[in-house]
């Protein structure tokens, strides 16, 4: 048996202890996992500075006072949501017990994502131990570092039979495709995204697949410029661009262009200094082959601010591009790095029309002082999120599902959303051996006698 056929019989066969399934050995493992982050906290900084040169700070405000607040809310609601909730019934049964039951559904496989590691990683893993299930943990290979310390540390604070972590590549992640799950949760891209699909597909494995796109960010003339532009940048530039909610591009009338962009440049500054590569809070491109990769994407447009760069550090400066034209290099993918391109557009109708001709993003920004333009984006658009007057921090609410739709994925979670995502909602109506004078009555009215 490969490595990977072994981490997934190991899981079943532990599953199938039915340890798992109990909501106080569920409730453990979550208060384990949360000692892990408050005794472990250096060692996970220590990686993801190596890896995505991100700060102390960075790391505990992005990745991990997330994940022990979503731990904290699982724990304290878990009886709630693992509870049988009773439904209404029908005629045929008033006098029977009727209830939906939430079930774990079995071996689950988590595969991560590199830009945010451990808080896209462990975050559905929460959601699997909150609702009783197994898991494989695949952290993303492109975050060395990180995945070392994930597959050494989760080990010792959680059950390692149940929640197995299996590192390695594109082979390693290949030969998991091919066992089977009984849910594959995915975070990256679409074009992976369709790979998954099609491998879960000959199980009939159910997925969820977050994954990402080009998320449009309109600004209305009217809104306060600058304050918009202030937290415009925050959103891009956070983690170098590396966030899948980034907002990709900016949407607005040729009259503002021009204050847009001194407006951005002015916040690069405040937020980075004079020189972003010697900031601490600004991070690097993943690699190489990432560096290059976004770098190709300036050739055909105009820089306006920025540009810089330095494929030996990986590092990028926070750019902006001026006069896009949608047929553009920048525009043909998402960009996930620190660039920033400005399409001029006539107004709300176009900025509208323009979103729509597009694949659903996997969030939508717009900035406004009108409720009335926010309403009409709300109305007349789709994506997996809407926020209006900042960026990012929907992600951050877990009474609200984070997940796309169409193009940047299927399926959602956080908080309750996590746990029924990863539950089957069982069905259940008891009836008892006697009334069989109203069992009678209820078949003949069902045979129209």
């Amino acid at each position: 048996m490969s490595r990977e056929q072994q981490a997934v019989a190991c899981a079943k066969k532990a599953f199938e202890t039915g340890r798992s399934k109990p909501l106080e050995y569920r409730i453990q493992q979550l208060k384990n996992l949360q000692r892990l982050f408050t005794e472990r906290q250096k060692d996970i900084s220590d990686a993801i500075n190596k890896d995505l040169r991100k700060s102390e700070v960075g790391t505990q405000l992005y990745e991990t006072l997330g994940l022990e607040g979503e731990i904290n809310l699982t724990i304290k609601k878990l009886k709630e949501w693992a509870a049988p909730r009773a439904v209404e019934k029908n005629l045929l049964t008033l006098s029977d017990v009727v209830y939906i039951k939430p079930e774990p559904l079995g071996v689950v496989l988590i595969i991560g994502a590199w830009n945010y590691p451990w808080a896209v990683t462990i975050q559905p893993l929460i959601g699997a131990i909150a609702a009783g299930n197994a898991a494989v943990v695949k952290p993303s290979e492109i975050c060395v570092h990180t995945a070392k310390v994930m597959e050494r540390l989760l080990p010792l604070y959680i059950d390692k039979e149940l929640y197995p972590v299996v590192t390695g590549g594109v082979p390693e992640t290949q030969e998991l495709l091919r066992q089977r799950f009984d849910h594959i949760f995915y975070t990256g891209n679409s074009v992976v995204g369709k790979l998954i699909m099609e491998a879960a597909a000959k199980h009939l494995t159910p997925v969820t697949l977050e994954l990402g796109g080009k998320s449009p960010c309109y600004i209305d003339k009217d809104s306060d410029i600058s304050i918009a532009c202030r937290r415009v940048t925050w959103g891009k530039y956070t983690n170098c661009g590396q966030t899948c909610i980034a907002p990709d591009y900016i949407l607005c009338e040729p009259s503002i262009q021009d204050q847009v962009i001194e407006e951005v440049k002015k916040s690069i500054k405040e937020f980075y200094t004079d020189n972003p590569k010697t900031c601490p809070d600004y991070g690097r491109i993943i690699n190489q082959r990432h560096f290059k990769r976004i770098m190709a994407m300036l050739s055909d447009s105009t820089v306006a601010v920025g540009g810089d760069s330095d494929e030996s550090d990986c590092y990028i400066a926070p750019t902006i591009l001026r006069d896009v034209k949608p047929e553009a290099k920048v525009m043909q993918e998402e960009i996930f790095g620190p660039i920033l391109p400005i399409l001029p557009i006539s107004g709300l109708d176009e900025a509208i029309n323009f979103i729509n001709k597009r694949e659903k993003p996997l969030a939508l920004y717009v900035f406004t002082s009108n409720d009335k333009v926010i309403q009409r984006m709300v109305n007349e658009t789709s994506s997996g999120g809407l926020l209006a007057n900042d960026c990012l921090v929907h992600y951050s609410v877990s009474s609200l599902p984070f997940g796309g739709v169409g193009n940047s994925g299927m399926g959602c979670y956080h908080g309750k959303f996590s746990f029924d995502q990863l539950s089957h909602q069982r069905s259940c109506v008891i009836k008892k051996l006697n009334m069989e004078g109203v069992n009678n009555m209820s078949n003949t009215t069902k045979h129209g006698k």
